[in-house]
């Protein structure tokens, strides 16, 4: 947070640690395990997401096999990463155009909640998510071993975590769509695979496709999430993805405005062009209220499915 502040948007650290000398059974070590773990969850929201170090692998596959928890929170985060990618490619380029910054401390946001000016374990990833990472142990406990005492594994107890949620702005619980207001602090549960994140009412958050990388499928069909409470809008940007020519005004950009009072969502005509582009997508438009499953997989049906052609739509929700 600190970076962002002092005008540094791009930061990140090497997920699990690039050292691991305090862990001497390196991977073997439960309370690394579950450190790697809760570390990746937290680098799922920071500008850059970065496995690196020396001393032990990182792949996933080295965490164990599907049905394993640690295995199983960190694919999970990977694939929320990819979903996110449309809504964090958007917040680059207002890092780029508006001089923005994508890791938020609450100061920057919500400079008049006295609450939020010194809280230095949550913060906002672009305008819409804030994000209260674990960042003490839970699931595991001491044990003897012979002479030593060892960490093991303990999962029997479910633990939780406390994050305050500023005023001037209700929040949706990402995973279950439940709604709190703000200037108060709230309780989640937090198993392995859990760290609190909730939305700010008004957002509208375009999910992308469960990918294995960055372009492996089109944003044809892009799951466009409105929370509802207040006005909101969202600049959706798109490019050819792997070159400089967006400096030369090769893009396009998209923007949707939510009108809460009359439950209107507009698509406004799209701005600009690149080769590739896609020029005409499906929008499937869904307006949270409780999530059945977690936010992650979102079960409601959209309430409306729109063609999109770049020409300006309004749609009644």
């Amino acid at each position: 947070m600190n970076f962002s502040l002092n005008g540094i948007p791009y930061w990140n650290a090497d997920i699990g640690g690039f050292f691991l000398t305090r862990f001497r059974r390196k991977l073997d070590d439960p309370e690394y395990r579950e450190l790697y773990a809760r570390w990746l969850e937290f680098g799922t929201f920071t500008p850059m997401m970065r496995s690196h170090g020396a001393d032990a692998p990182r792949e996933i596959y080295q965490f164990g096999k599907k049905g394993d928890k640690v295995y199983d929170a960190i694919e999970k985060y990977i694939n929320i990463r990819y979903r996110f990618l449309p809504y964090i490619y958007s917040a680059s380029w207002d890092v780029t155009t508006n001089q923005s910054s994508m890791m938020r401390a609450l100061v920057m946001d919500f400079p008049k909640d006295k609450n939020a000016l010194d809280i230095n374990d949550e913060y906002m990833f672009g305008r819409s998510l804030l994000v209260s990472p674990v960042t003490n142990a839970m699931y595991v406990k001491p044990a003897v071993s012979g002479r030593d005492t060892i960490q093991v594994e303990d999962f029997s107890t479910v633990k939780s975590k406390e994050t305050y949620l500023p005023a001037g702005a209700d929040w949706y619980d990402f995973w279950t769509g439940e709604k709190s207001s703000g200037g108060n602090k709230v309780t989640k549960q937090t198993p392995i695979d859990i760290i609190p994140l909730y939305v700010k009412a008004g957002s509208i958050i375009p999910m992308g496709p469960t990918v294995q990388y960055a372009e492996e499928k089109k944003w044809d069909n892009l799951e466009i999430r409105i929370y509802p409470g207040a006005n909101g809008k969202f600049v959706l940007y798109e490019d050819e993805n792997d070159n400089y020519n967006y400096e030369k005004g090769v893009y396009s950009t998209i923007t949707f405005n939510w009108d809460n009072a009359k439950r209107t969502l507009t698509i406004s005509d799209r701005n600009g062009a690149f080769p590739g582009m896609l020029e005409n997508r499906k929008f499937n438009i869904v307006v949270v209220t409780t999530v059945k499953g977690d936010g992650e997989n979102l079960v409601n049906q959209p309430d409306k499915v729109v063609t999109y052609t770049g020409k300006k739509l309004s749609i009644k929700l």
